[in-house]
């Protein structure tokens, strides 16, 4: 390898921002006047490289931006895609995978909860109808039934109870004897 192709290659250190700049300058002290040369040459080389491939990403940039409005791509469809491909990507990591199996354990979990909880607040009712307090109000809302709707059979819907006392009141002009009406 001669000494131009190992310009590049070489593994002396580069002073990085904020070094002391005295350090830098003793370093190009013992460099000969031929490979400061050599260097000064590489530097352009380089610098004319970085400036092209810049105006070239510009170039690149530019078309890239026409095809997109030809296709009618615009920023708030590239947003979209961006969104549902890192979407995407966050449902393909392990720890997404451990939170929704988690997170289906704790529904599962509540549900079977919930259902207890229904299960024994249906319990709690069947209680009360099955109480004594209960059939004896349900016997007089029966007896109330019969009485305002006829001899009709008790266990009529609610809406059979309506229009039955609705036919009653409008067949019945004379007044209810009071003994009839105190005792409901």
């Amino acid at each position: 390898m001669d000494r131009g192709e190992q310009g590049l290659l070489r593994t002396d250190p580069v002073p990085e921002e904020g070094e002391d700049v005295a350090a830098t300058i003793s370093a190009t002290e013992t460099l000969s006047e031929e490979e400061q040369e050599e260097l000064r040459r590489e530097l352009a080389k380089v610098e004319e490289e970085i400036q092209t491939l810049s105006q070239v990403l510009a170039a690149k940039e530019k078309h890239l931006t026409e095809i997109k409005r030809k296709l009618g791509i615009n920023s708030l469809q590239e947003l979209k895609q961006n969104i549902a491909k890192g979407w995407q990507d966050v449902t393909a990591t392990s720890a997404y995978k451990k939170t929704s199996e988690t997170l289906s354990q704790a529904g599962q979990k509540a549900s079977a909860a919930f259902s207890s909880v229904g299960s024994v607040i249906t319990k709690k009712l069947e209680d009360v109808k099955n109480s004594p307090t209960f059939k004896s109000f349900e016997e007089k809302v029966e007896n109330l039934k019969s009485k305002v709707g006829g001899t009709k059979p008790a266990g009529g819907d609610f809406g059979e109870v309506l229009n039955s006392t609705a036919n009653a009141s409008s067949t019945t002009t004379e007044p209810l004897p009071e003994q009839t009406q105190e005792s409901l």
